[in-house]
C-alpha cells in the first residue's frame, strides 16, 4: 500500500524501514475472530516482556461484574511508595471492540503513573461478537462504580476521579461517562479520549475516504461495529451508550480532551463530538496531529509527533487532576 502524500516523515520514514503487515478485515468472518486473537497472542508472547518498572506497583483484581454477569478483571496500578489519597484514572484499552486486554496498555499506564503520581485503574471488558452490546460498555461502568465505591481503600481521592480511553476504548470511555450522568454517578471530573470509536453509522467522509489506511481502514471499521451490534449497525436501534456519536444530548458532561490523526477513519466524528460538546456548555480541548494516522503514537512511539501527542496527554491530565 502507498503511503498517503500526506503522512508525517518522521512516521513515513518509520514505515518505509519497517512496514507494518497489512490485515484484510473485507474478508475476516466473525468465525476468524479466535484465530486472529490466538495468532497475536502469540507474536506478542515471542517479544521481549516489558521490563518491571519499579515506579509502578501493579495488581491484578476480580471484581463484581454488572448484575447477573461474570466477574471482570481491573488491573490497580499505583506509585511504589504511594501517601494520602491521589487522583485515579480509570482507562479502558483499545482493539475494535474484538481484540485487546489489559496488558496491552502496561507501558503507556505506567508512564501517566510515574508522570502524574495517580493511580490508574485499567478494566479487562468483554469482547464483541461473543459479548455483543451492551457487554463491554456495562463491564466498563461496573468496573468505573467498582472503583468509586473501594475508593478509600485504593487510596483514591474521589473528586479527582477521570475516565480515559484509547480507540475502541475511548468510545467506551465517552458511552460510560454518559452512563454515569445518566445513572447518577460517580461524579467525574475529567475524560481522555484517544482518537475514539465513536459512531457506528460510518456516513462521514474521513470513513468514506480511508478505505486504505496504515492502521484500522473503512473495512475494518464496519467489521469491528458489526460484531458489536450485528444486523443494528447503522440502523435506527444503537444505544448511545454503544455509540456515543448518537447521544442527543451531551449537557452535564465532564471536561474532555479529544486527539485524533488527520489520517483516520475516526477523524470526522471525533472532530464532530468535540465540537458538538463545547455547544453543549462542555469545555474541550481537541487536537487533530496532521499526517498521523490511527495509533501512530503506540505504534511508532519514537517519533517526534507521538512524543508530542503522548506529552500533550500528561499536560491535559495534569491540568485537571493535580489541582
Amino acid at each position: 500500500m502507498a503511503l498517503h502524500p500526506n503522512i508525517d516523515p518522521g512516521l513515513a520514514a518509520a514505515l518505509e524501514a519497517s512496514p507494518l503487515p497489512a490485515a484484510d478485515f473485507g474478508a475476516m468472518r466473525l468465525e476468524d475472530l479466535p484465530d486472529v486473537r490466538l495468532q497475536l497472542d502469540a507474536a506478542r508472547a515471542a517479544m521481549p516482556p516489558l521490563a518491571p518498572d519499579e515506579r509502578v506497583v501493579i495488581e491484578d483484581r476480580t471484581v463484581p461484574g454488572p448484575e447477573g454477569d461474570p466477574d471482570i478483571r481491573l488491573r490497580i496500578y499505583r506509585p511504589a511508595g504511594q501517601e494520602g489519597a491521589v487522583p485515579c484514572l480509570y482507562w479502558i484499552h483499545g482493539g475494535g471492540m474484538i481484540l485487546g486486554d489489559v496488558e496491552t496498555e502496561d507501558a503507556r499506564l505506567n508512564e501517566y503513573v510515574a508522570a502524574l503520581g495517580c493511580v490508574i485503574v485499567s478494566v479487562d471488558y468483554r469482547l464483541a461478537p461473543e459479548n455483543p452490546d451492551p457487554a463491554p460498555v456495562e463491564d466498563c461502568y461496573a468496573g468505573l462504580l467498582w472503583t468509586a465505591k473501594n475508593s478509600a481503600e485504593l487510596g483514591i481521592d474521589p473528586e479527582r476521579l477521570a475516565v480515559g480511553g484509547v480507540s475502541a476504548g475511548g468510545g467506551l470511555a465517552a458511552g460510560t461517562v454518559l452512563l454515569a450522568r445518566d445513572r447518577g454517578g460517580p461524579a467525574l471530573a475529567f475524560q481522555l479520549l484517544i482518537c475514539p470509536m465513536l459512531d457506528d453509522r460510518n456516513t462521514t467522509p474521513s470513513s468514506h475516504e480511508f478505505v486504505e489506511a496504515v492502521v484500522w481502514n473503512r473495512s475494518a471499521n464496519l467489521f469491528g461495529w458489526r460484531a458489536l451490534l450485528g444486523e443494528r449497525s447503522g440502523g435506527d436501534d444503537v444505544s448511545p451508550y454503544a455509540a456515543p456519536a448518537r447521544a442527543t444530548d451531551l449537557s452535564g458532561l465532564p471536561p474532555a480532551y479529544i486527539d485524533v490523526g488527520e489520517l483516520e477513519v475516526f477523524r470526522d466524528e471525533c472532530f464532530d463530538y468535540a465540537l458538538r460538546l463545547v455547544r453543549a456548555g462542555v469545555s474541550t480541548e481537541f487536537h487533530l496531529y496532521p499526517g498521523a494516522f490511527h495509533g501512530f503514537d503506540g505504534i511508532i512511539p519514537e517519533a517526534e509527533i507521538s512524543r508530542r501527542a503522548a506529552a500533550e496527554r500528561v499536560v491535559a491530565l495534569r491540568r485537571a487532576l493535580l489541582r
